[in-house]
């Protein structure tokens, strides 16, 4: 345990969050304390992050248990994804450790994922999670070479992390594509993974705020950047990564439209700008004048992070009394369900909102109270009966 200087207690900071960077990498988000960074520094291989203000660390349970030990804290406080990562990167104990030349192998492997992902053009969140997945994946069979996993192997892995690791239906299909990904692409045996069942995924339905609740959180809002930020994710159907990524001459005030560039899937699309956010954005670059960024961080040039935007967007909603369980993505779920309720065509709103299929947005037709508000449920067609006394 690291012990803190003479004369002094190690202070516990306010608030904390240990995260996952994928793909093997542990984050740490806190509030500023000298004598903690002290601390930390004398961790291996950490690393400050300027970019995303954050500290990032080695994904190792002796890091980890180091960490917990300048924060004064324990494994209650982890995100469930730093539990989940350090479990499946943890060979098994039962098994015979990695021969050098397996571990060659391995690493050969996912070298190859790596380029062909490159090749592909695929958005680095998507490479990290193919590779950190794969990675688990070998991990589970530390003695065996990667060209000698069989179907059997893979399944026996996948039912390990429904039935062991108990993980969402949603992580077992990144699992299962990674590996999917690995078989067919890179090892060209699709034969191993063809008639294994994709696991199907849970249909829920979006959280929709009500026009009201919306009006509520922006009055909650304060602080100018942040109400001018969800203003502009409300209003013009923004994804959190996207908004972070605004640059001032993204905002097109002439002709009313802000340009989204590079978003998910690498495509551009244009989408609306409010005249009440366009004033709120005017009134916002006059006073911070940013020099990058549209919404800059604590350090001059450097984006606002996407953790910070949604962190803001949960203080906003607590401080304006909303009970749903809601996130900052469901303002932009929000403004799909709110046009197409106020009569927009669902192909504009598609546009909007850069879904290539139509499907995608025909979601917000089952949440949306335009149509259901015209059925009349069957207990007020029948006669009213008379008041208990």
């Amino acid at each position: 345990m690291l012990i803190p200087p003479q004369g002094q207690s190690l202070p516990r900071p306010r608030m904390h969050r240990i995260f996952l960077v994928p793909p093997d990498r542990l984050g740490l988000k806190f509030e500023f304390n000298a004598t903690i960074i002290t601390q930390l520094k004398t961790i291996p291989g950490h690393r400050w992050d300027s970019s995303r203000g954050i500290w990032t660390f080695p994904l190792t349970r002796e890091v980890l248990d180091k960490l917990l030990a300048v924060l004064r804290t324990d494994w209650r406080t982890l995100d469930r994804d730093v539990v989940e990562a350090l479990r499946l990167t943890e060979p098994n104990r039962s098994q015979s450790p990695r021969p050098p030349s397996v571990r060659l192998q391995q690493n050969a492997a996912l070298e190859a994922m790596r380029r062909e992902i490159a090749l592909r053009n695929y958005s680095t969140k998507t490479g990290s999670s193919y590779q950190s997945w794969v990675r688990g994946f070998f991990e589970h069979y530390p003695s065996r070479p990667p060209l000698t996993l069989t179907e059997d192997d893979v399944r026996a892995y996948l039912l390990y992390l429904i039935e062991t690791k108990k993980l969402a239906k949603g992580t077992i299909g990144q699992a299962f594509n990674a590996i999917r990904f690995l078989f067919v692409d890179i090892f060209k045996k699709p034969y191993v993974v063809g008639s294994i069942p994709r696991p199907k995924s849970e249909k829920r339905l979006p959280s929709i705020l009500s026009e009201q609740e919306v009006s509520n959180l922006f009055r909650a809002v304060d602080n100018l950047k942040h109400k001018t930020m969800l203003m502009l994710v409300y209003s013009a159907g923004l994804r959190v990564s996207e908004v972070v990524r605004l640059k001032p001459e993204d905002i097109d005030p002439d002709r009313r439209l802000i340009h989204v560039h590079a978003a998910k899937g690498k495509k551009d699309r244009v989408t609306l700008l409010s005249d009440t956010a366009l004033q709120y954005v005017k009134v916002y670059l006059t006073r911070y004048a940013p020099a990058v960024w549209l919404f800059e961080g604590y350090e001059r040039g450097k984006a606002y992070s996407i953790r910070s935007a949604q962190e803001v967007f949960v203080r906003a909603a607590k401080k304006a009394g909303i009970v749903k369980d809601v996130s900052i993505h469901d303002l932009r779920h929000s403004f799909a369900t709110h046009l197409l309720e106020h009569g927009t065509d669902l192909r504009y709103v598609q546009v909007l909102l850069g879904h290539e299929s139509s499907k995608t947005t025909e979601i917000y037709t089952h949440v949306s109270s335009k149509a259901l508000g015209k059925i009349t449920s069957p207990l007020d067609m029948i006669p009213r009966p008379p008041h208990n006394k």
